[in-house]
């Protein structure tokens, strides 16, 4: 079974936010929602409060008669104006996207994305890569421009690559980093290199973190990854479970080869999460379901 596709779209990738562009820079039009917009605090943590499995929503007013520094529009949500600010604190069950993605429905884990991506590129974005100048948003939050020579920067997306390495048979690839737990395993992943094609990306990440070469490297799908900024872009490639692997570059601590049979019961056991790790006694945790990785696994294993 050398090919198999994703059995569902990535949980983040389901994301159904009306991004509105065309009202970042209507002024009128963002004056006139204000006064029934929704405002989404984040903290730096990229924690969001939540309450029976919903988004916490403020009134966007409770803040000022307009958006105050800082702030990003989000979009329309259920035809109102929904933005997003940072803060330093908040009260109330607050939780990140690896907490209570699962638990948001398509709308709100789409807004919390982009919230907690677009916010973290504001705070690393406050000078002009080209020379140093301080810059300021614009656009509500969707570009920053340099104070010295006008240049319009917007946000960055780091891309990444993540690959479900198999033997084309029943045999998957996964591998621990060194601040896992053990039992922690997941799918080989790494950023995209300049002049670099995906595949080749792919090729070269797989070799300098296990030794590994691999061959038939096949698209599967993509995903929002906003730790910070990035976006994961899925492939499966086949390797020879024969060959030696070899943790060269100190970003693996340990890989091994398993079963499609062992990687079903690890399926079956739960994820990383807390609750699942602390009650399981399977040989493998694999990755929650808000992650691609857990469906590029899923996929692999209903595949056989």
């Amino acid at each position: 079974m050398s090919d198999f596709r994703l059995i569902e779209t990535p949980l983040l990738s389901r994301a159904a936010v009306d991004r509105a562009e065309e009202l970042r820079s209507d002024t009128a039009a963002l004056h006139a929602g204000w006064a029934t917009a929704l405002l989404l605090r984040v903290n730096h943590r990229g924690q969001v409060r939540v309450a029976d499995g919903e988004l916490v929503f403020d009134m966007a007013t409770s803040v000022g008669d307009a958006p105050p520094e800082g702030s990003v529009f989000l979009g329309l949500h259920d035809g109102r104006h929904v933005w997003a600010v940072r803060v330093a604190a908040m009260t109330g069950e607050l939780g990140d996207l690896r907490m209570i993605g699962h638990r948001l429905d398509e709308s709100g884990a789409g807004l919390v994305t982009t919230a907690v991506a677009l916010l973290n590129w504001h705070d690393h974005a406050g000078f002009s890569a080209i020379d140093g100048a301080p810059t300021a948003p614009t656009l509500s939050g969707w570009s920053r421009i340099s104070a010295s020579t006008g240049h319009e920067e917007f946000p960055r997306t780091d891309s990444a690559v993540i690959c479900l390495v198999h033997d084309g048979g029943d045999r998957v690839l996964l591998a621990r980093q060194p601040t896992w737990p053990p039992r922690m395993f997941s799918v080989l992943a790494g950023f995209v290199e300049a002049g670099e094609s995906l595949e080749t990306c792919v090729v070269r990440e797989i070799k300098e973190e296990v030794g590994l070469d691999v061959r038939d490297v096949r698209y599967l799908g993509s995903q929002p990854w906003p730790f910070p900024r990035s976006v994961m872009i899925g492939f499966s490639a086949v390797g020879d479970p024969a060959a030696a692997l070899v943790f060269a570059d100190g970003e693996i601590a340990e890989a091994h080869w398993f079963t499609r049979e062992q990687v079903r019961a690890a399926l079956v056991a739960g994820d990383w999460s807390s609750s699942s790790r602390e009650s399981s006694d399977a040989e493998l945790l694999l990755p929650g379901s808000i992650s691609i990785a857990r469906v590029m696994v899923e996929s692999w294993a209903k595949a056989g």
